[in-house]
């Protein structure tokens, strides 16, 4: 039987979140893990498109090896691109993106216009080149080129748009998490377990893409419910809205989204058996409210609600500072696991965070 082999593309340090769900939903067989990249040869008839923590997922259709840091690769990748069968190519119109790991002696708009070229040529198609700022039409079947040591891979993408474009996303806000990031945090915060239940928190909910994502990998719906909170009326309008597009139309409604304070949340102690959390941090959110001096308050309320054996998964940006551990945790909290992205530029934390002792106030709301 002839396998195919699928290039999933990945937020840098999510790869072995992405070979786990690749491997939990038999999608196929994982047979490399790379920059941002998992190959896996695909199981017949496996639904590639509903991956959730993929950036994207790709068919390959060339491996080349031997693509040193020299010009010459150019002249290689271009052989190789000649040598693809397109099938049905799509459309009239073709566009690559390229990307690579080191110092080369070529640009990745070198790479895109040899192999574009080439396909272009070979198939009688357009080829429209990113160089000088050109924006490829809509509709253009998307390639991709990525070299990393001397092996590059050719591949075509395997839908109509990029997976971390999500069709729920009809309304957004400033900061609003990448959705692929909030599917790895679901992930890790154990949803996709057989038979999980309770409540799912997140007190600073934004277009509630988080929450979304939580939802979506859990395995049977009505056994989970999920509850989001935002200080800005925008954020909850946006959630809402996202929330209702992303829901079969005959599905029961699982959701509670409301206004409030991160650091005064309207939830009883203890009712809560996990909290995802991605904080404000100063970029395009900057904390407000309660929130304003520092996040100690919300770390108060997050130990607060949580049941015994609860868990929160949060994404750190910076060091918790005032009353954070010595290991990189909020005050009162131990780290069970840390993942280490790349996102925006910067290299924020995944953190599984359980409690530590006893919770804050006491007083049920």
């Amino acid at each position: 039987m002839l396998l195919t082999l699928a290039v999933a593309r990945a937020v840098r340090g999510t790869e072995p979140l992405v070979a786990a769900e690749i491997r939990r939903a038999r999608l196929g067989a994982v047979v490399g893990v790379r920059h941002r990249e998992v190959w896996f040869e695909v199981r017949p008839g496996a639904g590639l498109l509903g991956l959730r923590t993929a950036d994207d997922v790709l068919l390959a259709a060339a491996v080349v090896d031997g693509v040193g840091h020299g010009r010459s690769a150019l002249a290689r990748l271009a052989r190789a691109a000649r040598g693809i069968d397109l099938g049905a190519p799509g459309g009239p119109d073709v566009e690559v993106s390229a990307s690579f790991v080191g110092r080369r002696n070529y640009t990745r708009h070198e790479i895109e216009d040899a192999v574009g070229t080439e396909l272009a040529r070979s198939w009688r198609l357009r080829y429209h080149s990113r160089r000088d700022g050109g924006r490829p039409p809509a509709g253009a079947t998307a390639w991709r080129v990525t070299i990393e040591g001397d092996q590059a891979v050719i591949a075509r993408r395997a839908g109509d748009r990029p997976l971390h474009r999500r069709p729920y996303k009809t309304a957004s806000i400033p900061g609003t998490l990448h959705p692929p990031l909030a599917a790895a945090m679901a992930q890790l915060a154990g949803l996709g377990a057989e038979g999980f239940r309770g409540v799912v928190l997140d007190p600073c909910c934004g277009a509630g893409t988080t929450l979304i994502e939580a939802h979506a990998l859990a395995p049977r719906a009505g056994l989970a419910r999920f509850a989001g909170f935002d200080r800005d009326p925008a954020a909850v309008a946006a959630a809402a809205a996202n929330a209702r597009a992303a829901l079969p139309p005959d599905d029961p409604d699982p959701f509670r989204w409301g206004l409030a304070d991160a650091g005064r949340l309207p939830v009883a102690d203890g009712s809560v058996r996990r909290v995802l959390v991605n904080p404000p941090w100063g970029r395009q959110v900057p904390p407000r409210g309660l929130l304003g001096p520092g996040l100690e308050a919300l770390w108060r309320e997050v130990r607060r609600v949580l049941e015994p054996g609860g868990l929160a998964v949060a994404l750190l940006h910076d060091d918790p500072g005032a009353g954070g551990t010595p290991g990189g945790a909020p005050a009162g909290f131990a780290v069970e696991q840390a993942v280490r992205v790349s996102l925006s530029g910067r290299h924020p934390v995944i953190a599984v965070l359980s409690r530590r002792g006893r919770a804050g106030r006491g007083a049920t709301r």
